[in-house]
């Protein structure tokens, strides 16, 4: 039987307070809802401003408990619209210890899982090394009533290793919630050539574990980042079939038929080809 699941991304900026942030999400994911949305992304960190352009320890007050007042929020909404809601937040786990993390709200309000961003970057006004704590749950795909998601943040979407272990576990979307954009100084010499590389690593998990993908990404100016929206869904052969513009809130929305995959996979079989008795230097730092 043909399973297809309708999969929305909501591409927003930051509204100024928690408070507007929350209520603009609500208000996309109801009418991404209206539109016949089972499954909706928000971007990464949405309740806010992006915190990590500098070391501000005033920027540890946006964080809170999962679970907490943000995803009570959401959960009546996912309950009430049965839609899955993926909600990437700043962790208050404990006094001292945060993550960057994402809460998925099964399609009856309750939590279907959580996953904590494993790769934490450190770069010029990404300095979230300072804030987030390295994920511990390790790259496990959340069962929700739609589909199996594989949910990475960000920074995770550079790396293969993390796209194939959500695949080999069962994940049938694969998910990069994201803020990323260009430094103001950088935009004119790097900018096309950044953003090709987002858009093509991407794609890139997609063609190689035969994958639905989405990447929700913040749009506006924060200080001296450019965000860069621009958000897309992928088919597993790695077509862009619905992406966002560069500068104005919006959904991204289509439909994901799930039976895709197999055939996809079928036709380049790469699972099947894989060499899993050669692959041990892949738990090594460097091949010296």
């Amino acid at each position: 039987m043909t399973r297809n699941v309708r999969l929305s991304l909501v591409q927003m900026r930051d509204a100024g307070s928690t408070q507007a942030c929350v209520d603009a999400a609500v208000h996309w994911i109801e009418k991404a809802a209206d539109d016949g949305a089972q499954i909706v992304c928000l971007q990464e960190l949405f309740t806010g401003p992006y915190p990590c352009q500098a070391e501000d320890h005033r920027m540890f007050d946006l964080a809170e408990a999962i679970p907490g007042p943000t995803t009570q929020t959401l959960a009546k909404i996912a309950a009430k619209r049965e839609v899955v809601i993926v909600a990437p937040l700043f962790e208050r786990r404990a006094p001292g210890l945060y993550h960057n993390t994402v809460a998925v709200l099964d399609a009856d309000g309750s939590v279907a899982g959580t996953y904590r961003k494993m790769h934490i970057p450190d770069d010029p006004l990404f300095y979230e090394k300072f804030y987030f704590t390295p994920g511990d749950l390790g790259f496990t795909p959340i069962q929700t009533r739609y589909a199996k998601l594989g949910v990475g943040i960000c920074w995770d979407q550079w790396y293969p290793e993390a796209a194939r272990l959500f695949a080999l576990a069962g994940a049938e979307i694969l998910l990069y919630p994201t803020a990323i954009g260009w430094i103001d100084e950088e935009k004119d010499e790097f900018g096309a050539g950044q953003q090709d590389a987002w858009r093509t690593a991407m794609r890139a998990h997609a063609i190689a574990n035969g994958l639905w993908l989405g990447a929700p990404n913040r749009v506006g100016i924060e200080g001296r980042l450019e965000f860069w929206g621009s958000s897309f869904i992928a088919s597993p052969r790695g077509e862009v079939v619905a992406q966002a513009g560069s500068v104005d809130d919006g959904l991204v929305t289509t439909d994901c038929q799930l039976g895709e995959i197999d055939v996809v996979r079928t036709h380049w079989p790469f699972l099947r080809d894989r060499r899993i008795d050669a692959y041990q230097g892949l738990t090594k730092r460097y091949l010296d």
